[in-house]
């Protein structure tokens, strides 16, 4: 290629990008959907170029090449949407967005490609491949009203997730229907079986390398600290990288690798971006997607051929017409039907009529259709192309420009009362700030006494129609029950900013970061939209069932129980950490309460109920702490001193950064003593519980069983001890069960349970220096009783083989265990005789611990 062929290229590149930015302008100014204007904008300086307007005509000769459309935009668009998806959000409502994504899908491809084939010239696979394109929707305009109405946040994950899947789904389905239209006149039962099989390959393929991707990206952003051009470069790799191996290399799913990657890092590593760096990700990633879909929409604007379009009028007209039906099919068929699915609500019809109208064709179908434009047959490629255009501009005409109409038709166009009512009062504080501003300005000589005396008379007036329509809407909607879930809403946002500053400060690890953001986020939800407090945010019962049994499967699983205990021991931390910072948040919110209760003088009975609230949460909080603080003192002890040398260094920073910009250090050595701070920042960052994990050695010799043991004994019995973690609540052992192990309580408050005839009693409690389950280990049987623990415990566990190994150099043991063993059966006979005299006498009956 010449160098004024490259000129001309990136001559009109830049053209089209300066276009694009008058076009924004444009459309903000006049209230149309920016890609509607696109593709406008587009068709009129074609049509401007072929009249003769020579400056024109290096756009109007521009071609998108198809693989540009693939391989550059298609990335850039999937991994914006998957990145910035609300992935918890997305996880809680994954059966009812797969079940959109992809059996929709499937349906929509086959109601389009049945009427497409029935009424035109298009054969049935080139029918079904043009569904497939159009039944990838692009939900910004639904987004966008969704947010701000004040929707459930559930609804916009579902219609972002549905979207991100089905565009995937549909490059999938897509690229195996362009394989089979060579094959169309042969298409048989097999032909459909293999193509079934290879969507499966390719799908799933592509997420698991798009996961392992992430994977590994989000370990090498872990460890850099705030450099913005590595972080952001890294996430830019990724999705290209995860694109290209997944599509070219293994040939998989790229699509699908992209989509695991962004949905992966955006959960997962999003907390691993450094906070600096974070604030950029963001509009970066906007960035580059507003680009790539306004060259897509200009580029279809300067491609589409008028005259084409009207010659196959009656082919668009039918892919129109189906289009519509099936969206209406999939939303109004299968929406209703998904509250059978575990843990869905129903959606307000109106919602899922938004959802339909929604529902426009964008930048991702014109993508698909222009990258397999070569790979169509000559015969039909124009009029394929020409279709999927056609379609794309019908709905971003009729659907993006009616959509306003539709949400005031059902009355969905007044944001909810929090809203409405913040707006006033961000208003009332500006005027308050600005007020506040006005003397000194006219002290400093910048205001001349009667342009001041004008300012403070403009913003009093301001303030008083303000606080009279906010006084008016106080009184017209704002009732008891709307006026406590304002207050709530309050307290959370003032809690969860809270809980930022705590994480990028580095005092939060990452995951408990994320669990409470969670928890805040289902709080505020909650009062939303339902008027009540979930039962459980942080420590939902049915999840910690789940993780015991996990725990107590993989604990049997001899090659990874040292790994198993690496992740007990994580969770007792995390618990730690959650409950530390629940305590600073509720205290935080206490200590305001009245402050964000005298915004608008909110009634006392309201005031009161949300003080017992964050009192309750309060005084539970510090209750997990006091417990984590006398069972595991070394580790509270680390924890603390690790905050107070990240608040020492904090301080000093804060003081290098003032001093260096008022000039009194010289920037460069500011700079040198900065990094050095960052490093010794990043050191003390939260920290995974095995770097402050207890040293087995010193709780060892708390244990009586151990306590006088010569010291080399000692250290060839702690040789062959396993450390174990319970959390408050695990189930240790369980009654009945064949048990191989013996455990020694370091420390902690372990329940003993035993259940005869279906009355279950407690039977003993166990302490730091108690061990139990002797019996079963010596002699094989089964459990006799149950363990759990009361608070979280530190144990050791000796488990047969190990036990062989040192009872063969130290028959010491051996004794003291037999013993022991003996005193403990009689003590259990003696129990069982008093329960068949009488329930009483069990009750008082002496409490053996022998599990």
């Amino acid at each position: 290629m010449d160098q004024s062929a490259v000129a001309e290229i990136v001559g009109a590149i830049a053209g089209l990008l300066l276009v694009a930015a008058a076009t924004m302008a444009a459309s903000r100014r006049l209230g149309v959907p920016f890609t509607v204007a696109l593709v406008l904008v587009g068709i009129g300086l074609a049509e401007a170029a072929q009249l003769g307007v020579a400056a024109l005509e290096p756009l109007a000769r521009l071609r998108m090449p198809p693989e540009v459309a693939f391989f550059v935009f298609m990335p850039t668009l999937v991994f914006e949407s998957a990145y910035n998806l609300d992935t918890r959000a997305l996880r809680e409502n994954l059966s009812p967005v797969l079940a959109l994504a992809i059996p929709g899908l499937l349906v929509s491809t086959l109601v389009i490609g049945a009427f497409v084939a029935l009424f035109t010239d298009l054969g049935w696979v080139a029918a079904l491949l043009l569904g497939s394109i159009l039944s990838a929707t692009d939900p910004v305009a639904v987004i966008a009203i969704f947010r701000q109405l004040g929707a459930p946040k559930r609804l916009a994950a579902l219609v972002e997730g549905e979207s991100l899947f089905n565009d995937a789904t549909a490059i999938v389905l897509s690229t195996i229907l362009v394989g089979m239209l060579g094959a169309e006149a042969a298409v048989s039962t097999g032909l459909i079986a293999r193509g079934v099989a290879q969507f499966a390959l390719v799908f799933f393929g592509g997420l698991l390398v798009g996961w392992a991707a992430a994977l590994a990206v989000g370990w090498v952003l872990g460890k850099v600290e705030n450099d913005s051009f590595i972080e952001i470069s890294l996430t830019t790799v990724l999705a290209y990288f995860s694109f290209l191996l997944a599509e070219v290399t293994l040939e998989l799913s790229g699509v699908m690798a992209v989509v695991a990657a962004g949905v992966m890092l955006g959960g997962w590593g999003k907390t691993k971006v450094s906070p600096e760096v974070a604030s950029y990700m963001r509009p970066f990633w906007e960035y580059l997607s507003t680009v790539a879909n306004a060259l897509i929409f200009l580029m279809v604007g300067l491609t589409i051929d008028l005259p084409a379009l009207a010659a196959n009028l009656f082919p668009l007209l039918v892919v129109v017409v189906s289009m519509t039906l099936s969206r209406a099919l999939v939303i109004y068929g299968l929406v209703p039907a998904l509250r059978h699915l575990p843990g869905v609500d129903p959606i307000d019809r109106r919602y899922q009529t938004v959802m339909f109208w929604g529902g426009l064709r964008g930048g991702v179908a014109l993508a698909i259709a222009l990258s397999f434009r070569e790979q169509l047959p000559a015969a039909i490629a124009d009029e394929f192309v020409a279709l999927v255009a056609g379609a794309v501009l019908f709905s971003l005409l009729a659907q993006g420009l009616t959509i306003e109409r539709i949400v005031r038709h059902f009355g969905l166009d007044q944001p909810p009362l929090p809203d409405r009512l913040a707006r006033l009062e961000g208003l009332i504080s500006a005027k308050r700030r600005t007020l506040e501003q006005v003397p000194e300005l006219r002290d400093g000589g910048l205001f001349a006494p009667r342009v001041a005396e004008g300012v403070v008379r403009r913003c009093r007036e301001g303030l008083a129609r303000l606080h009279q329509a906010l006084d008016e809407l106080r009184g017209r909607e704002l009732d008891v029950d709307q006026e406590r879930r304002l207050l709530y809403l309050r307290c959370f946002a003032a809690e969860r900013n809270l809980y930022f500053r705590m994480f990028s400060r580095g005092h939060l690890s990452e995951r408990a970061f994320r669990n409470l953001s969670h928890s805040i986020e289902l709080q505020t939800e909650a009062i939303r939209h339902e008027g009540h407090l979930p039962s459980f945010t942080l420590h939902p019962p049915t999840g910690e069932r789940f993780e015991t049994v996990f725990y107590r499967f993989i604990d049997s699983l001899p090659w990874i129980g040292r790994r198993v205990e690496s992740l007990r021991a994580a969770r007792t931390a995390r618990d730690y950490e959650v409950a530390w910072a629940r305590s600073r948040g509720s205290h935080r919110v206490l200590g305001v309460l009245d402050e964000l209760a005298g915004v608008d003088a909110a009634r006392p009975e309201v005031v009161e109920q949300a003080r017992a609230s964050y009192q309750y949460w309060h005084e539970g909080a510090r209750g997990r702490l006091d417990q984590n603080a006398e069972q595991f003192p070394e580790f509270v002890s680390a924890t603390q001193e690790r905050l107070a040398d990240r608040l020492v260094l904090h301080a000093e920073r804060e003081a290098i950064e003032e001093r260096a910009h008022a000039g009194i250090i010289p920037e460069g050595v500011a700079e040198a003593m900065l990094a050095e701070m960052a490093e010794e920042l990043r050191a003390l960052r939260a920290t995974e519980v095995r770097r402050l994990r207890i040293e087995p050695g010193e709780l060892l010799k708390k244990v009586p069983f151990f306590r006088d043991m010569p010291e080399a004994d000692f250290e060839a019995v702690a040789a062959r001890l396993r450390p174990r973690t319970a959390p408050a609540g695990d189930t240790i052992v369980r009654q009945g069960d064949r048990g191989d192990a013996m455990f020694l309580v370091a420390r902690g408050v372990v329940r003993v349970k035993r259940t005869d005839d279906g009355i279950t009693r407690d039977v003993a409690t166990l302490i730091a220096g108690d061990f139990f389950g002797e019996m079963a280990l010596l002699h094989g049987t089964r459990r006799t009783a149950t363990c759990r623990a009361v608070t979280p415990c530190a144990l050791y566990e000796l488990r047969r083989q190990d036990l062989e190994a040192v009872l063969a150099t130290h028959p010491g043991i051996r004794q003291v265990l037999e013993e022991t063993a003996a005193r403990r059966r009689a003590e259990l006979d003696e129990l069982a005789a008093l329960e068949r005299g009488s329930l009483e006498g069990a009750t008082t009956a002496p409490a053996p611990t022998e599990a």
